[in-house]
């Protein structure tokens, strides 16, 4: 297909001096208004360099613009220059590209451009999987999607945290407080209800957390019987964390956790020493970061024990190793950015060059009614509660709206969860956020039923045609009776699919996926609502229904990227 914003930009950039064609492209608007062209080019930032006013300067760089194939009209308004694009071409350019594709539109076919690793969701073993777990586990998954459809086999990483002094506490809590037969049957509950008893007693004796440390240094030192009940915590934890990605379509290829590491941090740290970067402070090894204004790197308390850099250090080593990455990312929280920051700077000292290859992409909080969360206290809200009330508040809604939907539970899991996933992705990652029912489930507004139920309905207009999808590559398409503005707004939507998925990889922003997807869907409604499809006139018909097509297409793959199922039926 072709890319008229590139080719527009190439255009200008032979009349544009102190411009390169990737500026002038990142410049080009697309006019909200459509009285206002396809593309609109502002000219600001040409008025200091050619000293003269940008309204001039839109009206000399319009009459300069000749005879182009694809443009049929040129106009200077104000600081701008807009193009109005030869309609029937656009249409025709995006379309053939769209059915060709068919429902591989925007996804990569192969995966030959190198590997990515993708660290994220990694919640703590035997601790509960909050809602506060949910932001790193769906936006590490969507770019998973995201770089995959770009070509990229992606390594999705889980790196639990299996290892810590909370284990020694929780042996402790264990033997004080709980049995075998307890923490079967009840499971992470179980481990939580005694982990917070810990701590409420550990207040008024102290004692206790050294206890906590004995069963810790017990573990590394192979102690059988603590290591053997940290194995069964963990297999206990992992059982029900996998329960929750289940059903959010979630899968990992590793679960290399914190203690796979145990036997790979010793090189790390000699290859510090080796190389000068290690200093001694008050018995704790660090590396110092005074020449980028950082607080030193922690590699090892003064006991000798290991700290998250240095677990993250061997990691990162291991990885580059095994998978031979173009790019690591760790999603994780913004907090951990001087974490992050510091041990990124340590892989620089030993002179990897591939540390300019290790991403952060940090988030925001998700917070229920603006209440904290803490596992100490016992304050968590248990993502498995909130995807089981999200299905059970959207069957409620089907059983008011549509009581004869058939597969209605399959329908309510898919939409239910979907709308969770989409209320945390619609807004920039960075941004905290606040979980609201009434935003979530709302299938008027900005949001994931809002785009499913699009996707239903054009499913039900291709079911009622009759049209079999294996034919459209061969349709016959009237170009000429679909350039109407509603139309040519969808289909210039669907034109920029390719451009949005290129965006939220090189931004490391789901979000962008997520606004695209509401801004196809009421770019087809309003399609939808001024073109009747189902027509007498097959040519008529036949043509509408291509864009129909198309834009199912694009609605589910936009879904696909953020993790979200698409149903036929809502």
């Amino acid at each position: 297909m072709r890319n008229f914003k590139f080719e527009l930009a190439e255009l200008l950039s032979d009349k544009i001096t102190g411009l390169s064609q990737d500026e002038i492209v990142a410049m080009i608007e697309v006019p909200t208004n459509t009285a206002m062209g396809d593309y609109a080019f502002p000219c600001f930032k040409l008025a200091k360099e050619l000293r003269k006013a940008p309204p001039i300067i839109a009206k000399e760089l319009a009459q300069s613009i000749g005879q182009i194939e694809f443009i049929t009209e040129v106009q200077s308004v104000n600081a701008y220059v807009n193009f109005f694009l030869d309609k029937k071409l656009l249409v025709k350019e995006v379309l053939n590209k769209v059915l060709t594709e068919g429902e591989n539109y925007g996804i990569a076919s192969t995966k030959d451009k190198g590997n990515i690793v993708i660290d994220y969701s990694s919640p703590n073993i035997a601790k509960p999987f909050h809602i506060g777990h949910l932001r790193s586990t769906v936006i590490g998954n969507s770019l998973y999607r995201i770089f995959e459809a770009l070509g990229h086999n992606c390594i999705g990483i889980n790196h639990l945290g299996d290892w810590g002094t909370q284990f020694g506490k929780l042996i402790v809590a264990y033997k004080k407080y709980s049995s075998k037969e307890e923490i079967e049957q009840k499971g992470i509950s179980e481990l939580l209800r005694i982990y917070v008893l810990f701590h409420d007693e550990a207040k008024e004796n102290p004692e206790m957390d050294q206890e906590a440390r004995d069963y810790f240094t017990r573990m590394e030192k192979g102690d059988a019987e603590a290591l053997d009940l940290w194995r069964w915590f963990k297999e206990v934890s992992l059982n029900e964390f996998e329960r929750v990605y289940n059903m959010l379509g979630v899968t990992f290829d590793s679960y290399h956790g914190e203690a796979f590491y145990n036997d790979k941090m010793d090189a790390s740290i000699r290859e510090l020493e080796d190389k000068g970067l290690i200093e001694i402070s008050e018995g704790a090894k660090i590396v110092r970061l005074d020449d980028e204004n950082m607080a030193p790197c922690l590699i090892t308390k003064k006991d000798g024990s290991s700290l998250y850099a240095t677990r993250d250090i061997a990691a990162a080593k291991y990885r580059k190793e095994n998978y031979d990455f173009k790019k690591c990312i760790y999603v994780t929280a913004l907090q951990q950015n001087l974490h992050f920051a510091q041990w990124f700077k340590v892989i620089e000292k030993l002179e990897y060059d591939w540390s300019k290859d290790l991403v952060h992409v940090p988030f925001g909080m998700v917070s229920m009614d603006g209440g904290k969360l803490s596992t100490r206290s016992g304050n968590v809200i248990f993502l498995e509660d909130i995807l089981k009330d999200a299905v059970d508040k959207t069957r409620s809604i089907i059983e008011e709206k549509n009581p004869q939907l058939p597969n209605k539970e399959e329908v309510a899991q898919k939409v239910g969860i979907g709308a969770v996933i989409f209320d945390d992705m619609y807004n920039n990652i960075i941004k905290d956020i606040q979980f609201s029912w009434e935003r979530v489930l709302n299938f008027d507004g900005e949001t994931g039923p809002y785009v499913q139920y699009t996707h239903a309905r054009a499913c039900s207009v291709i079911k009622k045609s009759g049209l079999d999808l294996e034919n459209v590559p061969h349709f016959s398409i009237d170009y000429s009776v679909i350039s109407d503005n509603a139309t040519v707004g969808i289909i210039k939507e669907l034109a920029e699919f390719d451009e949005v998925i290129q965006a939220a990889a090189a931004n490391y922003e789901p979000s962008y996926i997520a606004r695209y997807a509401v801004d196809l869907a009421q770019a087809f409604n309003k399609f939808y609502h001024d073109n009747p499809i189902l027509v007498e006139d097959e040519n008529i018909k036949n043509s509408r229904l291509a864009v129909v097509i198309a834009t199912k297409y694009a609605l589910k793959n936009t879904l696909y990227l953020l993790g979200i199922e698409a149903p036929v039926q809502m």
